[in-house]
């Protein structure tokens, strides 16, 4: 891979035409053509909408395939964070290469909420077909941020309460909205002033009778929203029954029960939707991420009855230009298709078996915790934390460093992983811990 790389011409064919092959790092990330790329993005992006520090990054990407990442200095990675969840078939899954070029010769861009397209319908009936209760409904967004905002203006139209319960730690998206359910106050500041005063936070997975209390209180709590296992903010499940218990409480309190399965939903954690785990029907269900495949797209499900608070002789009271976009439910509708198909579900509840005890192996004193495949290794801060992201992207394995104080390894690969693939990630983190 030496000399000028080849996607530097606007004709470059792809190079990676595997996606289940070991790492292979030619150059000390950041390479040259990286802090190239970086020093350009430095002088026309606006400082928070990208991770430079001091005008650096250690990796610009190029292309991504299966679970393989290729970087533009010709460094190839194995993928542990899926694209934050989004690569749950893998990236690049051919299939819906296939399904975007085809909708991309018909039909480009719809009418939002104007004019419907095929590709829409089709892909709104696979969700209803795979909603966690019947006679669902769909209602597309954005984005998972978008979602939130959707459920919980649903939330307040059809029960007339501003009022939110909602967990710490807990990552929601950082819309306006959405940040009334978003923990960590480093987030919220300094957006927080209009939010806080109709926000009641509780320990995720702690003791549910303060929740019992606020809800049987007045004024009335219109929504509950909540990760049946957190997320960004660490990979946390509650004790066995949690889940179910907060639904009962809902359920008798007439609240809505708001499940954001943006990150957990589709097969992730091993189960088709994560609260499946618990038998948990929630009122309103946001996804995400793994939904399009690598397009934008998400949405909430809801019950019919609860979703028809919407209806309006108006114009629609939230869309957006882009909303169900004809390629994006291409893509939408793929997906779907292949995990049902490959049963990733199944294979998440496989592979995740072997990658916890592969963990907890090699973990010593640091704590272990996951469902599925999403996984997190604890460090002491965030420092070490960051030194073994740093460490094993060194040796050609992307992880990333999160939670709430940083202090989190998060391992979330695509669930179509090779066995190989992730031998080779718990032998290059057990490496890592051996050096830290």
């Amino acid at each position: 891979m030496a000399g000028s790389p080849a996607w530097a011409s606007d004709d470059a064919s792809p190079l990676l035409e595997r996606g289940d092959l070991p790492p292979d790092v030619v150059r000390s990330p950041p390479g040259p053509r990286t802090l190239e790329l970086a020093a350009d993005l430095g002088r026309v992006e606006a400082p928070g909408i990208n991770t430079l520090h001091a005008g650096r990054t250690r990796m610009v990407l190029a292309e991504a395939l299966g679970s393989n990442l290729l970087d533009v200095d010709g460094n190839r990675y194995v993928d542990l964070t899926a694209g934050f969840g989004v690569a749950s078939i893998g990236h690049r899954h051919p299939a819906v290469v296939e399904a975007v070029a085809q909708q991309a010769s018909r039909l480009v861009h719809g009418l939002g909420d104007v004019h419907a397209h095929p590709a829409r319908i089709a892909a709104a009936r696979a969700l209803c077909d795979l909603a966690p209760f019947e006679h669902a409904r769909v209602y597309w967004a954005i984005s998972g941020g978008d979602a939130i905002e959707i459920a919980l203006k649903t939330a307040l139209l059809h029960t007339g309460s501003t009022e939110l319960v909602a967990f710490e730690p807990g990552y929601h998206g950082l819309t306006l909205g959405a940040l009334r359910a978003t923990s960590r106050p480093a987030f919220r500041q300094p957006f927080d002033a209009p939010l806080e005063a109709h926000t009641s936070r509780f320990p995720f997975g702690g003791p549910l009778r303060e929740v019992a209390r606020r809800l049987a209180s007045s004024p009335k709590v219109g929504a509950c929203v909540v990760e049946p296992v957190v997320g960004r903010e660490g990979i946390l499940l509650p004790a066995d029954g949690w889940l179910a218990e907060l639904a009962e409480i809902c359920r008798r309190h007439a609240t809505l029960l708001i499940a954001d399965e943006v990150f957990t939903g589709l097969a992730r954690t091993g189960f088709r939707w994560a609260c499946d785990a618990e038998g948990v029907r929630p009122d309103l269900l946001c996804c995400g991420k793994a939904l399009g495949g690598g397009m934008p797209i998400a949405a909430v499900l809801g019950r019919r009855e609860v979703l028809d608070a919407w209806s309006s002789p108006g114009e629609a009271r939230h869309t957006a230009t882009f909303v169900a976009h004809p390629l994006a439910c291409a893509a939408a509708s793929t997906v779907l298709a292949i995990l049902e198909r490959d049963r990733l579900a199944e294979r998440a509840v496989q592979l995740g078996a072997w990658l916890g005890e592969g963990l907890r192996s090699i973990a010593g004193s640091h704590a272990v915790r996951g469902r599925g495949l999403a996984w997190a290794l604890v460090a002491r801060d965030r420092d070490q934390a960051a030194r073994w992201a740093g460490a094993l992207l060194d040796r050609g394995y992307l992880a990333l460093a999160g939670g709430p104080e940083g202090s989190v390894l998060q391992i979330a690969p695509p669930l179509i992983i090779t066995g190989e693939q992730l031998e080779g990630a718990v032998a290059a983190i057990a490496e890592v811990l051996g050096g830290a």
